[in-house]
């Protein structure tokens, strides 16, 4: 089965790049962009052999699971342009929905991670590069454990398979596709990230629990609050601080409360 566009994405103008193979998706959508490209083009495959997520770590797809990437130049900001990873998950969310199961639920971790329980089922890497025209050319990679997930990760990661859901990578993106054309027109270049906001929170993982934020050696203990019109995690500490969180890793729960890492 060949990867292709829903029929929503179509009617939109996007355009597809489909490989049998690649080093990493969201490299080839920079790459492509530092041409002149500027979208909007996804960039698909269902083997990645040199992915990448948050902080440089690995993020491999065997053959079967899903790396697409998305790219579109922009005149935003780069403080803009990180909203739209919300976006991402929402849309995501809303695709493993269309072609899971209705029992089936699933939780938007902050700031980029969709949860199956207290599993990670996939993984969001947004980067922009300024290019000609004083725009921005965001590039959003999305990978879905479709048939397999990593071991040994610090947190425990899951698959669709594994969880009884029978479906391809070529069928998911479909549905992504379809699904990134409805949220990225909510989103509208940061014009309706409040409406993102309220969405995100409505699926947020942990919110109201106990959370440590670990980032640059320093740690933010606290509870999950709410995030604010930046994206930024909002952390209630005891004291009464209200502290704002840019990045970071996340743990909730048992894990927040010894400090896992």
């Amino acid at each position: 089965m060949a990867f292709s566009l829903g029929p929503r994405a179509l009617s939109a103008g996007y355009r597809l790049a489909a490989f049998d193979s690649i080093g990493s998706t969201n490299a080839e959508a920079l790459a492509r962009a530092r041409e002149g490209e500027q979208g909007p083009i996804w960039f698909v495959t269902s083997e990645q052999t040199a992915g990448r997520g948050r902080r440089h770590r690995a993020w491999i797809a065997p053959r079967g699971n899903l790396a697409a990437s998305i790219l579109e130049a922009m005149d935003i900001s780069p403080a803009i342009a990180a909203t739209l990873g919300f976006a991402a998950g929402l849309a995501l969310e809303a695709a493993l929905r269309s072609v899971g199961s209705d029992e089936m639920k699933f939780a938007l971790k902050w700031p980029n991670d969709v949860l199956a329980g207290n599993n990670k089922l996939a993984g969001i890497l947004l980067e922009a590069e300024a290019v000609a025209e004083n725009r921005l050319a965001v590039v959003v990679g999305i990978g879905t454990n479709v048939v397999a997930a990593p071991e040994g990760t610090p947190t425990p990661a899951t698959s669709l398979k594994a969880l009884g859901v029978d479906i391809s990578a070529e069928e998911l993106f479909a549905a992504l596709s379809d699904a990134w054309v409805e949220h990225r027109g909510i989103w509208d270049n940061g014009r309706g990230f409040a409406e993102i906001r309220q969405k995100w929170l409505a699926r947020a993982a942990g919110l109201g629990q106990l959370v440590s934020i670990h980032s640059g050696g320093a740690t933010v203990s606290g509870t999950f609050d709410t995030i604010d019109e930046s994206g930024c995690m909002i952390v209630a500490k005891s004291d009464g601080l209200r502290v704002p969180i840019s990045a970071g890793d996340v743990y909730f729960g048992a894990a927040a409360s010894v400090g896992a890492a």
